[in-house]
């Protein structure tokens, strides 16, 4: 006999278990699907961001920046440390011990809320006035029969053209966060994202990284002036070496070695010989084996389910949020998404903002924005005024010896409203919560200007930049 509920959840990421939290707060009957398996074998929650993406990156990151500070930074504070040195293997049992904490945190709330937690790989069964599903696992296969169902799995890592990915020498973004030695010598295909924030990590670490990009401009994603800033810092004192416009050919693979045959932007051959390469060209919607074909579920030819505004897919109570839809691919966008469907399903009327949010990159420094570009105002043709302000001004900045990159705000030019802000800098992923609250409350330049900061701090570069707008920065 099928056991019943109001909603039941595929995936348990970021998207998927925010919506099973919120949906149990709102008085639904709930379970949770989810197949994700640690290398042990074990059933856990949380999903790729949790124990291959978002949080261990972070950990990863932080340890190599507190070894990169230590190195070179400490010693203009009046700090001695003497020969520095690193234990890889405490860094990653450090790395795999937030993520366990983490996961245990996810099944703890589940428990708290009623949440059901059914791992193994769900799929649609048949349709009709209530949704079957099967779920196969270690004890068999469940039947599950649901309302409403939330379609939650997440993505995964986008494969070159024959290239094999083994996880040892050629790996994706899993093996290379599970170096269990620091590379002499590290290629990595893919200047976004992934490929920055893993370059950074081992080039902290003692690597030579080289970066091939197939696009031929630098993080076009982001506004240009950021995007020119981190060309310049990464390229330069970071000693990250970065090629744009290159054409991979192939890559060869030996017991202990890659090369990668490319042509660059000029046409010209090249090879790249590393000790370990990573593949870091993106990432697609994991929407195979849902059961799509025995309902009708619409899926379009890049993989992602069709939805609407409200993230209903064309099949009637049947939602899909996160990575597996349309969007960036951002764990907070899903979570989003999540909480919005859950209080549709419930009879309100959630809704999600998807001019407030947030894109971060953990790079040192940090990148961060929300709203439009300047190239994609001036391409939609809109008037704007634009207020720019550096961290090296900042008296927290200079304390904490935190002074590359600045904070740039862009305003309609006849209303003063916000439309985008870009920050390059320390602590920026924090700094660009203030843009995006206001961003969703309408509010103006002058508005942000106006508000109060603490001084010293780092969000006052924020007002400054606010300030800016009108000519009338106060400490530049």
């Amino acid at each position: 006999m099928a056991e019943r509920y109001d909603v039941v959840v595929l995936g348990a990421g970021p998207a998927g278990y925010v919506a099973a939290i919120r949906s149990a707060q709102l008085g639904l009957s709930v379970a949770c699907v989810d197949r994700w398996r640690t290398p042990s074998g074990e059933y856990a929650l949380g999903g790729t961001c949790l124990h291959v993406g978002c949080i261990p990156s972070k950990a990863l990151l932080e340890s190599s920046e507190h070894y990169e500070r230590a190195r070179h930074r400490l010693a203009a504070h009046g700090v001695s440390v003497g020969e520095v040195s690193f234990d890889l293997a405490v860094m990653q049992a450090r790395k795999e011990a937030i993520v366990r904490r983490m996961g245990r945190g996810i099944a703890a709330l589940f428990r708290k809320h009623g949440v059901a937690w059914i791992p193994g790989h769900g799929r649609f069964v048949a349709g009709g006035t209530t949704w079957k599903l099967a779920v196969t696992g270690e004890g068999g296969t469940r039947e599950l029969e649901a309302t409403h169902v939330i379609v939650a799995t997440g993505s995964t890592a986008r494969r070159l053209p024959d290239v094999e990915v083994d996880n040892r020498i050629v790996c994706d973004n899993e093996g290379g966060l599970a170096f269990e030695r620091v590379p002499e010598r590290l290629g990595v295909i893919g200047a976004g994202v992934i490929g920055l924030e893993l370059g950074s990590v081992w080039r902290r670490l003692g690597a030579r990284v080289t970066l091939l990009e197939a696009l031929p401009t630098f993080l076009p994603a982001a506004d240009e002036s950021v995007a020119q800033e981190a060309w310049r810092l990464f390229t330069g004192a970071q000693g990250l070496h970065i090629e744009l416009g290159v054409r991979v050919e192939s890559v060869v693979r030996s017991r202990e070695a890659a090369t990668v045959r490319y042509r660059r932007a000029d046409g010209s051959a090249a090879e790249l010989a590393c000790d370990r390469l990573i593949v870091a060209v993106g990432r697609q919607p994991a929407s195979e084996g849902l059961g799509a074909e025995a309902v009708g579920l619409a899926i379009d030819a890049q993989g992602f389910i069709e939805v609407d505004k409200n993230c209903r897919s064309n099949l009637p109570r049947v939602y899909a949020i996160g990575d597996v839809v349309r969007g960036p691919m951002l764990a907070h966008k899903g979570e989003e998404e999540g909480i919005m469907v859950a209080e549709i399903i419930a009879g309100q009327h959630g809704h999600v903002n998807y001019d407030a949010i947030p894109w971060v990159m953990y790079t040192m420094p940090e990148i961060a924005w929300v709203g439009a570009t300047e190239q994609e105002l001036r391409t939609q043709g809109i008037a704007y005024r634009a207020g720019r302000f550096p961290f090296a001004y900042n008296g927290r900045a200079l304390g904490r010896d935190d002074v590359e990159g600045f904070v740039k705000i862009l305003a309609d030019a006849v209303t003063d409203r916000i439309l985008g802000v870009h920050a390059i800098g320390a602590l920026a992923s924090e700094l660009i919560a203030e843009a995006v609250l206001a961003i969703e409350f309408g509010a103006s330049s002058e508005d942000l200007g106006r508000i109060c900061h603490a001084h010293p701090s780092m969000s006052e570069v924020m007002r400054e930049a606010a300030l800016a707008l009108a000519g009338r920065s106060l400490n530049g």
